[in-house]
């Protein structure tokens, strides 16, 4: 019998999700599904804290835990012009990773082992997985196990096209009392200077009338040095009216954009959770949305005795449409604060959210689109087809035979 019946490699958000789902099934069976979940020893390769943001209608599973929670969003055009509204019937919510691991780590699982090694490789078999890893003291370890679910990052496939980040720096900023409105926030800010392809904006999400985290962020081909960051959060601050500010804490990472695929299935019984089996909006970078919906049908099928595979939490219209918008993006025929301010300016912000969070309707998807510059992305629609078509006689003609595509 192998060690586990699961194996979670990596304690970030889809980790973290998957663990508490499992543990959720645990309190309902007489016989617990053995798990682990590994992560590194504290060190160099253990992740920043970091914050998860996310929109969801209100009493969602997370919400005892939020550090904040905002109904009222703001999107500030080029010109200054501020589109303000209710988000409802969604909230948009702000949930910090160490309260998320500190309740995980506290639930009482009589199935799981929470293990800190350093997880080397990852080997798939007929009738078990094995995880190889390094305990602390330099002891290589076997773990055995019927599956094995993976959120360490990964490289996208190399048939993408198109290849952003979503980069950003934030400041936790502390400044006079009452500079904030706690129950607004500003989503988006596309009055900082312009790159010349893809799109920078601030935002604001104010944690108390005093105390908020400012974040300056790009959608482009290249990441920013620190210090490149550190002067857009200080013009930024200047341009909002803050001034001078006590940075309490930073934070600052890199979310991949790209039509390329991320597929879940790795292998017989080894699978891939979180942005490594494509859970991240790639025209957005947000995750976390993604990474709940995937976890919930893998323990969906852990209860019944199926075969866990996760899904790929997009449809894939919107995936087509995403690759479109970041290939306008790329190429420059969209300037992407003209393109979001359209985008929010002319639609109501509900409609907007459903729709980058996947719950919109077709019908109204596509008179969204027509808000936004209808010739470049028309012209894009039409590349992008083009590609897919040669793309798929050249396998053809390769093969002899249709291709079946990435399993999903």
């Amino acid at each position: 019998m192998p060690d586990y019946d699961l194996v979670i490699v990596g304690a970030g958000a889809a980790g973290l999700s998957l663990a508490h789902r499992v543990s959720g099934i645990n309190e309902r069976r007489a016989r617990p599904l053995r798990s682990a979940l590994v992560e590194p020893p504290p060190g160099p390769r253990t992740p920043p804290p970091r914050t998860w943001c996310f929109w969801e209608t209100d009493g969602g599973p997370w919400d005892h835990l939020l550090t904040a929670r905002w109904d009222d969003l703001s999107v500030i055009a080029p010109d200054g012009t501020e589109h303000r509204s209710s988000a409802a019937p969604y909230v948009y919510k702000m949930l910090r990773s160490t309260d998320m691991q500190a309740h995980v780590r506290d639930q009482s699982d009589r199935g799981r082992d929470d293990l800190r090694l350093t997880v080397g490789s990852v080997s798939d078999g007929p009738d078990h997985a094995t995880v190889t890893a390094r305990t602390p003291q330099g002891r290589t370890v076997h773990l055995t196990t019927r599956w094995v679910f993976d959120s360490r990052p990964t490289a996208p496939s190399e048939r993408g096209r198109t290849r952003l980040l979503q980069h950003f720096r934030g400041w936790f900023v502390r400044a006079r009392p009452g500079t904030f409105d706690p129950a607004s926030a500003v989503l988006m800010d596309l009055r900082p200077p312009q790159p010349r392809r893809g799109v920078a904006f601030g935002y604001v999400l104010p944690l108390s009338d005093r105390e908020a985290l400012v974040e300056y962020t790009g959608f482009g081909r290249e990441a920013l040095s620190t210090q490149e960051y550190e002067r857009a959060l200080t013009d930024y601050c200047a341009l909002t009216g803050l001034g001078e500010v006590e940075v309490l804490a930073s934070e600052q990472g890199a979310i991949p954009m790209t039509d390329a695929p991320f597929p879940p299935r790795a292998g017989r019984r080894v699978f891939r959770i979180g942005t490594a089996g494509g859970a991240t909006r790639p025209s957005t970078g947000y995750t976390f949305s993604g990474v709940c919906r995937q976890t919930a049908v893998v323990a969906r099928a852990l209860e019944n005795g199926g075969v866990p595979v996760p899904p790929v939490p997009h449809r894939p219209r919107h995936l087509a449409m995403d690759a479109v918008m970041l290939r306008a993006l790329d190429r420059g025929r969209v300037r992407g604060d003209d393109f979001f301010a359209r985008l929010f300016a002319a639609n109501r912000l509900a409609d907007v959210l459903a729709f980058l969070d996947g719950g919109g309707h077709f019908g109204r998807e596509v008179l969204m689109g027509l808000s936004t510059p209808v010739a470049a992305m028309s012209h894009t629609v039409l590349e992008h087809t083009w590609h897919g078509l040669c793309t798929r006689l050249r396998v053809l003609a390769r093969d002899g035979r249709p291709s079946g595509g990435t399993p999903r």
